[in-house]
């Protein structure tokens, strides 16, 4: 699984290193600033957002998993449930009466499934979003800025672009990609538009159709965002960026593009959040493709990523 990832990027890495040299510029919302664009965060955006639910339902947009889920490597996941001082049967008798409970022990990479990247997950020459130089934040005990912890509650509109239909396909195969003039031509035919401050997610038909059916294939390659689209998304001021795929861009990278570097236009120059395996299919199912979005992450503090479960309130 490792070896098939690598040779799918491989191609793009003697590009990228000698194509794009490293700078650094200062946020847009001052210096210090660790937010970047959960800034866009507001009670008005909220009050409009809550105005997209019409249904009264809502929906998970994370997937469940396991120690079976594949990941990028060396990522992982493994569970234990126990139950403390019970050996033999024991009971928990100081509880006043014969207790008895399970505990649970995870150890996991916290970029696993449905998950967040924060803004201190992948930069350029030694920096991250707002000039953080990673040997000043990069502690190995969490970082000293930039942690998941920082973000508020993401709250706001949120749209499904459907680039599988708009492709006439039940689902895009690894390494095919989309930039800003099918991004355009896909909200247009949908008949929705994105603005500041939205969260833009892109639905391939990858995780529905791959994930269960060849987890490996899933996990090797994917479909995804270009640089282009990338570049577009952050010049409209999006609050963040997702797919229902394990890393938002093609794998292999599109022709020209370095491997994830639409990462660091997001993340490192704009500040923008992305959003990886979110489970766009079954709200795309009951019709809707623009709705009111709610994360509130675990706080760890000093995380890179964190798993999460954002919920789609229509």
């Amino acid at each position: 699984m490792k070896t098939s990832i690598f040779a799918g990027i491989a191609c793009a890495i003697s590009l990228a290193t000698s194509t794009w040299a490293a700078d650094c510029t200062p946020s847009k919302w001052g210096e210090g600033d660790e937010l970047g664009s959960a800034n866009l965060v507001s009670p008005e955006n909220t009050i409009k957002a809550a105005a997209l639910i019409k249904q009264g339902k809502s929906t998970p947009l994370g997937i469940v998993i396991d120690s079976n889920t594949p990941a990028f490597p060396p990522r992982s996941l493994s569970l234990q449930v126990v139950q403390p001082n019970q050996q033999g049967g024991q009971k928990l008798t100081a509880f006043g009466y014969p207790g008895n409970y399970n505990d649970d022990l995870l150890q996991t990479w916290v970029g696993i499934g449905s998950q967040i990247d924060g803004l201190g997950h992948l930069g350029e020459g030694g920096f991250y979003y707002n000039c953080a130089d990673e040997k000043e934040i990069s502690a190995i005990t969490g970082l000293t800025k930039l942690g998941v912890h920082n973000i508020p509650p993401l709250v706001g509109r949120a749209v499904i672009l459907d680039m599988a239909k708009h492709a006439g396909k039940d689902f895009l195969t690894a390494g095919e990609h989309f930039g800003e003039e099918e991004i355009k031509a896909a909200a247009e035919a949908q008949g929705v538009s994105i603005g500041k401050g939205d969260i833009v997610l892109f639905h391939t038909g990858w995780t529905e159709n791959m994930l269960e059916a060849d987890p490996t294939a899933w996990v090797s390659g994917e479909p995804g965002i270009s640089v282009s689209g990338s570049r577009y998304l952050a010049s409209l001021d999006v609050m963040a960026v997702g797919a229902d795929t394990w890393g938002i861009e093609p794998v292999p990278p599109a022709p020209g593009d370095g491997a994830f570097y639409g990462h660091v236009i997001l993340l490192k120059d704009h500040g923008i959040y992305i959003l990886e395996t979110m489970n766009t299919g079954p709200v795309l199912a009951d019709g809707v493709n623009e709705f009111m979005f709610v994360l509130g992450q675990a706080r760890i503090r000093g995380t890179v990523q964190m798993i999460i479960n954002p919920v789609a309130l229509y």
